[in-house]
C-alpha cells in the first residue's frame, strides 16, 4: 500500500492547477487520456479558490423520499467518524441517486461541519444550496448546480465506491479539483506529480516565452513548438519506462 502524502506533499500539488496536473500524469501512461477526470457536469461553485487536494470519503444520497428511519441527517455523525479511515485530509464526494435531483446534497451548516472537522472540500453530483454562505467559508464545492430546498436528505451509504462526474471514486482515491474540474492522481506516482509539473511548465514556456517576442514566424513558431514537443516527449518515454 501506498504511504499517505504529508501535508508538504499535498502543499505540493495544490501548487498547480488540474490541467497541468492532468498533463503530468497522462505522460506515465497508466490510464487512457480520456479517463481518471469528472465531466463538464461537475462545476467548481467557488471558481475563485485555489486548487483542492484530498482523499475522497465517498457516500451515497437522496432526498426525493423521507428515509425509512432516523433522523435525515443523522448519518453526518457516521461520516465524521469514517474520517479517520482516511489516510489523509477527507473530500466528502456523494452520489446523488435521485434522477433527476430532488433537491441540494450540501448547505452552510453541512460543509461549515465537514470544514471544522478538517474536509478539504466536497464534491457532489447533486446540487447545493447557500452558496455565498459556503462561498463565504473558503470551502471548496463542487456540483451539478444550485436547487434551494433540502427535501428529504439522507445518506444512504459510506464509504462505497460511487459515480461522480462520469467517475467511478473508491474512498480513499486522491482528488484534485480547481476552477477548470476535477482529476484523481493514482498515488503511487503522486510524490513525483510536482517535478513533472514544473518540468511540463518549462517545456512550455518554450512557446510561450516565443510568442511575447516583438516579431514572430510561423517558421520560428513551428521549431519553439517542436522544441516543447520534444522535451515533453522525452520526459513521456522517461516516466513510462519507454
Amino acid at each position: 500500500m501506498t504511504a499517505p502524502l504529508t501535508a508538504a506533499q499535498l502543499a505540493a500539488l495544490a501548487k498547480y492547477d488540474s490541467p497541468t496536473i492532468c498533463n503530468a500524469v497522462e505522460l506515465w501512461g497508466l490510464r487512457p487520456r480520456n479517463m481518471g477526470y469528472m465531466n463538464q457536469s461537475i462545476k467548481a461553485m467557488s471558481p475563485q479558490l485555489p486548487p483542492m487536494v484530498g482523499y475522497a470519503l465517498t457516500s451515497t444520497f437522496r432526498s426525493m423520499c423521507a428515509p425509512r428511519s432516523g433522523d435525515a441527517y443523522g448519518s453526518i455523525g457516521a461520516q465524521l467518524d469514517a474520517f479517520a479511515s482516511i489516510p489523509g485530509p477527507p473530500v466528502i464526494v456523494f452520489q446523488d441517486l435521485d434522477e433527476p435531483c430532488a433537491s441540494a446534497t450540501f448547505g452552510e451548516v453541512m460543509c461549515s461541519t465537514y470544514q471544522r472537522f478538517g474536509a478539504a472540500g466536497l464534491i457532489t453530483s447533486g446540487t447545493g444550496r447557500d452558496l455565498a454562505q459556503v462561498d463565504g467559508l473558503g470551502f471548496p464545492t463542487f456540483t451539478n448546480g444550485a436547487i434551494a430546498a433540502h427535501g428529504y436528505c439522507h445518506i444512504l451509504a459510506i464509504n462505497t465506491p460511487v459515480t461522480v462526474g462520469g467517475l467511478t471514486i473508491f474512498p480513499g482515491d486522491l482528488l484534485h479539483g480547481d476552477l477548470n474540474g476535477v482529476t484523481t492522481i493514482p498515488t503511487e506516482i503522486a510524490t513525483e506529480v510536482p517535478e513533472v509539473c514544473d518540468e511540463i511548465a518549462r517545456a512550455e514556456a518554450i512557446v510561450l516565452n516565443y510568442l511575447k517576442q516583438s516579431d514572430v514566424t510561423v517558421a520560428g513558431f513551428n521549431t519553439a513548438r517542436k522544441e516543447c514537443g520534444d522535451m515533453i516527449n522525452q520526459l513521456g518515454k522517461k516516466l513510462s519506462g519507454k
